[in-house]
């Protein structure tokens, strides 16, 4: 295991909630927003995760049908526990979907595919899954320009007290993640029709510590990091981040997070 993956440590649903979940279950409306799907659909949703995608799904689409793939069993004992009976959750790999060929009008993956290692072969298995003329979407944080704010912060305070740590920060890590570059992936795969847009939502924390709390619980490559430091380096970033952080006159830290959303056709 490469010393990133072992930051990256995507192992505890309820951590990963608190850290990611309540953000992206905001990106996923938008997501779903600008999809427009009619309802009564088969969907396969792949990188299912503690089910953030899914839930907007049920809520919000009315699907046919409603297949999850996830790698991860802490995050799928967590799906299941928030979605109930509303969709089928299956242990799986993007880049070997345990689904049959064509079985899906739409195939679609939230957040996941910059942890894939070979992201052609998981879009290709996403264009295997989905039917002659279905869609299939995606969306990733915006890295590079620092669109994920709130994390932007957390890793520009961290490189500052330890330059090694640039290495592991994601706008490093996942470069590739910007509209050219995510469309060019889509195209690569085959897909027609390519359309792309940025989802912005607010991240607005209530106070220092509902920012800080989520680093501290492992889940993620940011808390990841977190939990290699020892005591005093984790107390100089804390208090480094506590002395840095934008503040409202109401005391809350307003961020933004920014995703590239791609769609296309089957053909």
């Amino acid at each position: 295991m490469s010393q990133q993956s072992r930051h990256d440590a995507w192992s505890a649903g309820e951590s990963y909630d608190l850290y990611m979940g309540r953000w992206s279950r905001l990106t996923a409306a938008r997501f779903l927003d600008w999809l427009d799907p009619p309802p009564g659909l088969d969907w396969l949703e792949v990188g299912c995760g503690t089910g953030a995608l899914a839930g907007a799904i049920l809520a919000r689409c009315a699907p046919a049908s409603l297949t999850g793939v996830e790698p991860s069993e802490a995050f799928l004992g967590q799906a299941r526990a928030n979605l109930g009976a509303g969709a089928r959750l299956l242990s799986g790999d993007a880049q070997a979907l345990p689904v049959a060929d064509g079985g899906h009008d739409i195939v679609v993956s939230g957040l996941v595919l910059n942890f894939v290692p070979d992201r052609p072969l998981a879009l290709a298995e996403m264009r295997r899954a989905a039917r002659p003329g279905g869609t299939v979407a995606f969306y990733v944080w915006d890295y590079p320009s620092g669109g994920l704010e709130f994390v932007h912060a957390f890793w520009s305070a961290a490189t500052a007290l330890d330059p090694a740590a640039a290495d592991l920060a994601e706008d490093r890590r996942f470069a590739f993640c910007t509209a050219d570059a995510l469309r060019a992936l889509a195209e690569a795969a085959g897909l027609a029709d390519v359309a792309w847009v940025a989802l912005d939502v607010p991240t607005a924390f209530r106070d220092f510590d509902d920012y800080w709390r989520p680093f501290t619980l492992g889940s993620g490559p940011a808390p990841g990091y977190c939990a290699t430091l020892d005591p005093p380096a984790c107390a100089r970033l804390r208090e480094a981040l506590s002395q840095d952080l934008p503040r409202s006159p109401d005391g809350t830290i307003p961020f933004v997070a920014r995703a590239w959303a791609v769609r296309g056709i089957s053909a």
